[in-house]
């Protein structure tokens, strides 16, 4: 029986990478149809989200089952809850990279208010916190999952500066830049919620593999090696 349990949580692995894949290409995609003013792309990532819905409802599933069936205890129940929670935070991070998409096409027509830097910025960052917040879950890395955190305030700090720079810049000194200006804003927002997600899952690994409770509870995450 272990042998089948094992197995069934390799394949649970394997589901939850999958998720993964698809939310890091949504965000991606989702960037690179705004910066190419692509409206067909920017439609598919909103088309294509039924397919991570459906992914996510079946990982739900596949977590329920293996708890009724196995019954498992401490560490490799903690690893089943931990994928469940996980899920869903991948779930939504594909939804925020909808929501980008959904801003890129009311402004994909309009002329580009500026540069795009930093926004490609941030999203490198939200894309590297979650690609390494999934390989924290999937090799029980608590050193890389406080990493993910900590580069949390980055991510922060870089949307702060592209609010700043939009509404001081352009929005404040013409009203005409408002209806370019605000979608910007929103991706900007959009993709600092994602790092928001991808540190929630990195809280939820440091539970998985310690056992200890860092949410709420920066303090706890001090004098680590």
């Amino acid at each position: 029986m272990q042998r089948h349990f094992d197995q069934e949580l390799k394949d649970l692995n394997k589901d939850i990478l999958k998720m993964s894949a698809l939310a890091e290409e949504a965000i991606y995609k989702s960037i690179e149809a705004l910066k190419n003013r692509d409206a067909e792309s920017a439609k598919k990532i909103i088309d294509n989200d039924a397919v991570v819905d459906t992914l996510e409802l079946a990982v739900d599933e596949k977590c329920i089952d293996l708890i009724a069936r196995y019954q498992p205890m401490a560490r490799d129940l903690r690893f089943i809850t931990t994928g469940m929670k996980i899920n869903a935070e991948l779930e939504r991070i594909a939804d925020l990279a909808v929501n980008i998409s959904q801003r890129v096409l009311e402004i994909v027509d309009k002329p580009i208010l500026k540069p795009l830097i930093d926004i490609p910025k941030l999203t490198e960052i939200a894309r590297k916190m979650v690609k390494d917040v999934i390989d924290a879950f999937l090799n029980s890395d608590e050193k890389l999952a406080r990493k993910v955190i900590f580069s949390d305030s980055e991510a922060d700090k870089l949307r702060n500066l592209i609010q700043k720079e939009l509404v001081n810049d352009y929005m404040s000194k013409d009203a005409e830049t408002v209806t370019r200006g605000v979608p910007l804003l929103l991706i900007a927002r959009q993709l600092e919620r994602i790092c928001d997600h991808a540190t929630n899952i990195a809280e939820d690994v440091i539970y998985m593999v310690q056992a200890k409770v860092v949410k709420h509870h920066p303090e706890m995450l001090d004098n680590q090696d």
